[in-house]
């Protein structure tokens, strides 16, 4: 888990409220990640996470409170973000379907040896096209050009869906050495149990409002009641 000592938040959310349309999809969220930690949002279908996660990524301005990423306060945009260390990996494939593997890394703001560092397996088949590759071997691809460019932070929405469990571990392994290596990460995932066994601290949304929070090894021992009451649908 995080090895670092600092108490200095490099992400935070304080009373967040964001929506779309004035409609409010979220509500009063506080979040706070140090370096080095991976934070989970876990919740059902339509609870609020990919909301919180492209409020976090300046997609979606909030209504009411204040987002910082190590410590800028001011509203700034994705891109804006992006450039200055974000990486955000969205729900689906993120990868360039008709280039190959080579091209997809080149894309990235980091090297093709540093993504290879995280998944050696991808080398044999990056000169095939990104569409010919598996869906795990796509999202290697993805998380891999992502953190050959040294993010500060990390989001990754749904990483793993549709995945077979052990390249949901692979991809999960190389998202916690990151995080070792002092990257910030939000994640949401839908394998929750594998998620809270990676990560220092989970927070569960119901109906866009936070109702558990705690680290990753208090939630995993309360997993079946966690997953009967929140994570199965609104009730």
């Amino acid at each position: 888990m995080a090895t670092t000592t600092t108490t200095t938040n490099a992400i935070e959310m304080t009373a967040v409220t964001a929506g779309y349309g004035g409609t409010p999809a979220i509500h009063d969220i506080d979040l706070h990640v140090r370096p080095g930690e991976i934070a989970a949002l876990l919740g059902a279908n339509g609870a609020g996470k990919t909301t919180t996660l492209l409020t976090l990524a300046g997609g979606l301005a909030p209504m009411h409170g204040t987002v910082a990423m190590y410590g800028d306060r001011r509203r700034r945009s994705l891109d804006y973000r992006a450039r200055h260390g974000l990486g955000y990996l969205l729900e689906g494939r993120c990868v360039f379907m008709q280039l190959t593997g080579w091209e997809n890394l080149a894309v990235g703001r980091g090297s093709a040896a540093a993504a290879l560092e995280f998944f050696p397996e991808l080398e044999p088949h990056l000169s095939k096209r990104a569409g010919l590759l598996s869906g795990g071997q796509q999202q290697m691809l993805a998380l891999g050009r992502i953190l050959a460019a040294k993010p500060r932070v990390v989001l990754a929405d749904e990483l793993s869906l549709g995945l077979a469990p052990l390249v949901v571990e692979r991809l999960l392994t190389a998202l916690r050495a990151a995080a070792d290596s002092g990257v910030s990460v939000v994640l949401v995932e839908q394998h929750f149990r594998h998620a809270l066994a990676i990560c220092d601290k989970a927070y569960v949304l119901r109906r866009g409002r936070i109702v558990l929070s705690g680290s990753g090894a208090e939630l995993a021992d309360s997993a079946d009641e966690l997953a009967r009451h929140y994570l199965t649908g609104e009730k």
